[in-house]
């Protein structure tokens, strides 16, 4: 059943909304919604209390470890990390008290997937799949989507379809799937992207980019068919929009009692 599930977005260490396609090396042409004045274990906390469960901690660029393990401490073993995990590091956020590990870029050397690689994470992980979500964020091309890495600034070799989905729903126990061109946008979700994963996903998957009112979650459980979860980021509350939190914790109580 479709369910809100909160996010923890760190850049520079600091927790952020951020305009998705504005994320690159140059730190001018960043545009963010809003910064926040509280640490990632303040939302980590908040998280706990309100019982929101499935929430992602995204590490963009370098100097996040330390706010990332913060939230972590908060809330050990809820909370889903990713941003530059690979086979190296899965274990150790593991350790550190994720619940599970989300991987990206790691998975496209050169821009091009690799099933070698994959299957080294989810070796590290003790070919354990239940601790590994698959993060298939895209943008728009021609009438499809294309998976994009390196904060979604390039494009890789898959296509986001039924096809790769199947490939990949072995390996791994859910996807993150964010429209990086709606991402920060406010300005609606992607009907089709979302409709389309209700058809092909037979895993948990959660989509984020342009959530902007309550009414995105009811307009997801209906396209969908309940098999998508939403993310929203910018419009909420806590991070200086207009939908409340606590309305999205009060949609996914009576979800649970329906």
């Amino acid at each position: 059943m479709t369910r809100f599930r909160p996010c923890i977005d760190l850049h520079s260490g600091q927790v952020k909304q951020i305009v998705g396609g504005t994320l690159s090396s140059t730190f001018s042409d960043l545009k963010t919604n809003h910064v926040s004045k509280l640490p990632a274990s303040h939302f980590a906390k908040l998280y706990r209390e309100l019982d929101l469960t499935g929430a992602h901690v995204i590490m963009l660029g370098p100097n996040n470890e330390a706010a990332a393990e913060d939230a972590l401490v908060a809330w050990p073993g809820a909370l889903q990390v990713g941003g530059g995990i690979n086979d190296k590091n899965a274990k150790c956020w593991i350790d550190r008290g994720a619940d599970k590990v989300i991987v990206t870029s790691y998975l496209f050397p050169g821009a091009k997937f690799s099933m070698n690689r994959l299957n080294a994470v989810l070796q590290a992980l003790g070919g354990d799949k239940d601790k590994l979500v698959i993060d298939l964020s895209c943008r728009k091309q021609g009438g499809g989507w294309v998976v994009a890495m390196n904060k979604w600034q390039d494009l890789t070799d898959m296509e986001l379809n039924e096809n790769s989905i199947k490939i990949l729903e072995p390996f791994c126990s859910e996807f993150l799937i964010h429209a990086a061109d709606n991402e920060g946008l406010q300005r609606g979700i992607d009907e089709d992207l979302v409709k389309s994963l209700g058809l092909w996903c037979t895993l948990p998957v959660t989509y984020a980019g342009g959530g902007r009112n309550i009414d995105d979650l009811e307009t997801i459980k209906a396209i969908s068919l309940g098999r998508v979860d939403l993310t929203i980021g910018s419009a909420l509350d806590i991070f200086g929009g207009g939908v409340k939190l606590e309305d999205c914790t009060s949609w996914n109580r009576k979800q649970r009692e329906l």
